[in-house]
């Protein structure tokens, strides 16, 4: 009795650590080397520490166990603070902040970086075909159903067949979600 009760115990441990399963963030640099191993795209939360959606993209999305498996099973995920002091090479390319105040609470300097990638607002999160080139910007708070669409479709490459602005309208219209929250 005592060891069927264990057992069961772990086994739905198990089971917890499967479907609780947590984004292992990276870096940029650690992401760009694990594509020559393994080729996937890169998925980059470009956030700030002062963002409020952005810390909310971190607790209700990121730790929804849909997203952060699908994440985790499908790309490379790198987190990027767009006012932080992180060294990124890039193509032939150095990006830092050289104007970062580490005096500074709230905004900060923007990153070389965050200016390449042309982001206009936080959250952003940026998608990376596996030769590491940008595909396109999601900007701003989505929930786990909203942001499984972008997931989906550029994890599966439709995006390459849009030819018109109509053409995603009507993805997005015949797009049913899957997950949860």
């Amino acid at each position: 009795m005592k060891n069927s009760i264990l057992l069961t115990f772990f086994f739905l441990l198990g089971l917890s650590t499967v479907f609780a399963q947590k984004i292992q963030w990276m870096t940029l640099a650690e992401a760009r080397e694990a594509q020559k191993k393994e080729p996937k795209k890169i998925f980059m939360d470009v956030y700030t520490d002062w963002c409020g959606p952005c810390k909310l993209l971190d607790k209700n999305t990121f730790q929804n166990p849909d997203v952060s498996r699908y994440i985790s099973e499908h790309y490379y995920a790198v987190k990027f603070n767009a006012e932080g002091t992180e060294e990124i090479q890039y193509y032939d390319q150095t990006y830092t902040n050289p104007n970062h105040d580490p005096n500074r609470k709230g905004r900060n300097a923007t990153h070389q970086f965050t200016q390449f990638l042309g982001v206009k607002g936080y959250p952003t999160m940026v998608f990376f075909s596996e030769e590491g080139d940008p595909i396109m910007p999601l900007v701003g708070y989505h929930k786990p159903k909203q942001i499984e669409l972008y997931l989906k479709m550029i994890k599966q490459g439709d995006y390459q067949v849009f030819s018109k602005p109509e053409d995603f309208e009507i993805y997005k219209k015949n797009f049913i979600p899957r997950f949860r929250g």
